[in-house]
């Protein structure tokens, strides 16, 4: 069998680090792959440094997509991997999480005749506002082979009319990696620049839109976080869109600390050792619950409820306020003890590859 792993973004080489692992363990002989960069995520921490880390092979091709609006990377990352596809045909085309390059790259498969699997299937967060969930709705329209994370993300297949066949639950990709180097992340340099303690200091991500693009609303969660924050460090790795909002508001804070986003490895230490996470992000929800780290996001709905139903992770909706009695019910130690969800137990790649070696 002839695949192709398409990687564009920071989640989609964390899980693509996990699943070439488990074909070179498990099908290596029968499963060969062709490993695509659609260059989604083009800064060095965002994308180069999770290759180096995680011992991810250098990618066959890199598409080169770079910045530019969504329609713009998305026409990039297709008309280059059509061209691919032009010169070497492939049998099938494995996509993994919501991102432009997961969609992208979904069309011009099934179009060209591959089979589309797309790992990590079936989340939704009922908000067509986010651009993520317009790129999950497209996928899984189009896809044949269907892994998931969760029951709930089943059911979401199921009721939108999906063969039972070809849905198989596998449980969380993210996870197989986080599990593989958990006793080998990296203390960044910000640890002994701000002599960090464990337990005494808050990590802060902000990128989605919905919350960045207003410079007031930003400036609002930001002041809410600090003021009830009980003056302990707060690590707030920037993404770009973010950094550039940021650089309009004045954040004059003495225990706010901007920073470059970091390295997977660094990252998850900096999480690890939290009291807290503050965050928008999805994944960053699931690496926190497996970390058993209080997490709080502001965000109204979530593709990842079982990081709330039983993990550490809050909903705080998209109000300011909300974020006092949240870190208050923190500072009490009266914040909820979380689980790990069905078969988050670092073995879900290795499951997909028996899969595909069935299929």
């Amino acid at each position: 069998m002839k695949v192709d792993l398409i990687a564009g973004a920071r989640p989609n080489f964390i899980k693509i680090a996990a699943i070439i692992d488990a074909i070179k363990e498990f099908g290596e002989n029968k499963i060969k792959f062709r490993l695509i960069h659609t260059g989604q995520h083009y800064d060095k921490n965002m994308s180069d440094s999770f290759f180096q880390q995680l011992g991810i092979p250098k990618p066959d091709y890199n598409l080169e997509a770079g910045g530019g609006t969504q329609a713009e990377q998305t026409a990039k990352i297709m008309v280059g991997y059509e061209s691919l596809l032009k010169k070497k045909k492939m049998d099938l085309c494995l996509v993994v999480g919501d991102v432009t390059s997961t969609m992208a790259c979904s069309i011009v498969a099934k179009k060209m005749g591959l089979k589309v699997a797309h790992v990590e299937a079936g989340i939704r967060s009922g908000d067509l506002m986010m651009p993520e969930e317009i790129n999950r709705i497209v996928t899984d329209s189009i896809s044949d082979y269907f892994f998931t994370t969760s029951e709930t993300a089943n059911n979401n297949l199921i009721k939108y009319g999906v063969d039972t066949s070809k849905i198989f639950f596998v449980g969380n990709t993210m996870i197989d990696t986080l599990v593989k180097y958990k006793n080998n992340l990296i203390k960044p340099s910000i640890w002994d620049e701000l002599g960090l303690i464990k337990k005494n200091y808050l990590v802060m991500t902000l990128h989605r839109p919905s919350n960045v693009e207003e410079v007031s609303n930003l400036r609002n969660y930001i002041n809410e976080i600090v003021i009830n924050s009980n003056n302990i460090p707060i690590i707030f790795p920037t993404h770009p869109r973010t950094s550039k909002k940021l650089n309009l508001i004045d954040l004059s804070f003495s225990n706010l600390h901007l920073i470059k986003p970091l390295s997977y490895l660094e990252f998850n230490f900096l999480i690890e050792k939290s009291k807290a996470v503050i965050t928008d992000s999805g994944g960053i929800t699931e690496e926190a619950t497996f970390m058993n780290v209080p997490c709080m996001t502001l965000r109204d709905n979530t593709e990842r409820p079982e990081t709330v139903e039983l993990g550490t992770n809050e909903l705080l909706g998209t109000n300011p306020k909300a974020i006092f009695p949240a870190l208050n019910k923190l500072f009490l130690n009266q914040w909820k003890k979380g689980t790990n969800p069905p078969l988050w137990d670092g073995k879900t790649s290795r499951r997909i590859i028996n899969h595909l070696l069935h299929l």
